[in-house]
């Protein structure tokens, strides 16, 4: 009889204390829903904010590399006393693709439209500095591609390196 009477306060007790489980549940699952939501809600800004970093940090990475392949800066920060053309040519063609390579994975946080815009200016620096070689000649020095191409530069009547700094500038002002 003792082992029948226990096994029946045990399940009075299991019944009692499940439906103390579910009726409490019930009584709070309202404030939970509200403190997981909260912390749901707290959490995105943060995400955000990481994201809006990341874009700023690229947009700024791209406004320092399109100041640093404009001929006007690579080549005074390339050229050497006594350095051959073909010898500038093959450093300033490595060096702006070098920088566009460190700096490729940032079109995840750029405008598809600003991104095609910078890697057509890379494309055409390239091309710039390859057009003036060709008409010097082989044993010309530096001086005179640096010459020929900042010639060139002065030539065009909206310099493309300003102009997509200022593109750079537009998409960050969209993000604020």
């Amino acid at each position: 009889m003792d082992l029948s009477k226990f096994l029946l306060n045990s399940a009075t007790l299991a019944l009692g204390g499940t439906v103390i489980v579910i009726v409490a549940y019930y009584m709070i699952r309202g404030d939970i829903r509200r403190y997981l939501k909260s912390r749901k809600d707290t959490a995105v800004p943060e995400d955000k904010s990481n994201l809006l970093a990341l874009r700023l940090q690229a947009h700024e990475r791209m406004i320092i590399f399109v100041d640093r392949i404009n001929p006007s800066n690579l080549l005074l920060r390339l050229h050497q006393q006594g350095i051959e053309v073909g010898a500038l040519q093959l450093m300033a063609v490595n060096e702006i693709k070098t920088e566009f390579q460190h700096n490729i994975t940032q079109q995840l946080y750029l405008e598809a439209a600003t991104w095609k815009v910078i890697r057509n200016l890379k494309d055409d620096t390239i091309a710039m500095v390859n057009n003036a070689v060709k008409n010097l000649a082989t044993d010309a020095s530096g001086m005179e591609l640096s010459k020929k191409v900042l010639n060139h530069m002065s030539s065009i009547e909206e310099n493309p390196y300003e102009l997509t700094i200022a593109l750079i500038k537009q998409d960050i002002h969209k993000m604020f």
